[in-house]
């Protein structure tokens, strides 16, 4: 089997509304969709959820043409080849070696994400070629995997504690978790907006506060010794942006409530070595954004060595099949409570995982089990 053909579709489709989280503003939804094409005509597709959409689709092609006549399932070779592009090489300079030339620095945030997008398509190739889910490729047999629902985002405007009453919804519709955006809003505001959901949703219900980054150490010290008492499952993304992985050990000897990082990271060194810090309890690094299935498997096996649980983060209709293949050592699979955060996925994909009472179910379907609605992808075409 050889690749014949690498193709890349930006979708895109505005939001009813403007919403935020702690960081930035979100006004549309964008997805990036792979797809490879085989000489046996088994196609793979795979997913990117991050950008700029214009530079990893340019990224996309470049590389699809790199791959172009390779056995797509050789994943680990075709992922070493292309992730030696990021780097200078022994004849490399110019592209003398038969690559391009190594990659500009400011690029390698995009390049990843072109990367992850193309590998999740090989394991999809890999799966169908095999007559098989992932999770079975895998040696797994768990069908089902944990869920939460995340929401609580913030609306210009809107009540603020607005919140309670939507992820109470999602505990109506079957969750047994919840996740909140917190973060944006004045200390003793987050902490009423967290109070609130916790009422809202009684106490036999999980919850996470997923927090994008706000606090310096001292300022989370403090936020978190205020929501202490209300039973939270995990702080996500505590910490600043430049904050390194020995401010996450201050951070978990001060405080009770277990952290959670990774999803921001482009690739398991990094996340390594929050990981080996022993201040994460999950990891939550995201194949659809960087890195693609094979670095999540990487970073998997790693936190589980280490004892640190695996929670990755986006886009349960791929990464359920990681939860499942750890087993125990996973935790749960991110979903969303309102399908209205992922209006594209709802329609360009048919089949798959779902979710219902609380678990991502996984189907019997070869690859991940996706049919594209290529009708739906043209009309969601982004011309930038």
């Amino acid at each position: 089997m050889k690749i014949v053909e690498v193709l890349v579709h930006p979708l895109a489709m505005p939001f009813e509304r403007v919403v935020w989280t702690a960081h930035e503003p979100f006004g549309k939804a964008e997805l990036t969709l792979v797809e490879i094409r085989t000489d046996e005509g088994i196609i793979g597709i795979g997913e990117i959820s991050t950008g700029p959409q214009a530079t990893v689709c340019k990224l996309v092609q470049e590389l699809g043409g790199v791959i172009k006549g390779m056995d797509p399932r050789a994943i680990d070779e075709i992922w070493q080849k292309l992730f030696s592009i990021t780097y200078p090489r022994p004849g490399g300079l110019g592209g003398w070696d038969g690559l391009p030339p190594p990659l500009p620095r400011n690029q390698r945030p995009q390049f990843m994400a072109a990367l992850a997008g193309i590998d999740i398509a090989l394991w999809d190739i890999a799966g169908k070629a095999a007559g098989k889910p992932v999770f079975r490729l895998l040696g797994s047999t768990q069908t089902d995997v944990f869920t939460y629902a995340v929401g609580g985002f913030y609306v210009e405007g809107g009540p603020p504690l607005a919140c309670a009453e939507e992820l109470a919804g999602f505990v109506a519709k079957g969750f047994k978790a919840v996740k909140l955006k917190t973060g944006a809003l004045s200390l003793a505001d987050e902490v009423a907006r967290a109070r609130a959901v916790r009422e809202a949703i009684g106490p036999g219900i999980q919850l996470m506060l997923d927090m994008n980054a706000p606090y310096d150490i001292e300022t989370c010290i403090r936020f978190a010794r205020e929501v202490e008492p209300l039973d939270i499952v995990w702080l996500e993304e505590p910490l600043h942006w430049y904050l390194q992985p020995s401010d996450f050990v201050t951070l978990a000897k001060a405080v009770s409530i277990p952290l959670a990082h990774g999803e921001r990271e482009w690739h398991r060194h990094t996340v390594g070595e929050f990981i080996d810090s022993g201040a994460l309890r999950y990891v939550q690094f995201d194949c659809t954004r960087y890195g693609g299935f094979s670095e999540a498997m990487r970073i998997g096996r790693h936190a589980q060595a280490k004892g640190v649980l695996i929670a990755p983060h986006s886009a349960a209709q791929i990464q359920a099949h990681i939860a499942s293949a750890f087993g125990d050592a996973a935790y749960a699979a991110e979903s969303v409570g309102d399908e209205r955060l992922h209006p594209i996925h709802h329609r360009i994909f048919e089949g798959g995982a779902t979710h219902r009472d609380g678990r991502v179910h996984l189907t019997e379907a070869p690859g991940f089990g996706l049919t594209v609605d290529w009708n739906s992808v043209a009309a969601l075409r982004n011309p930038n």
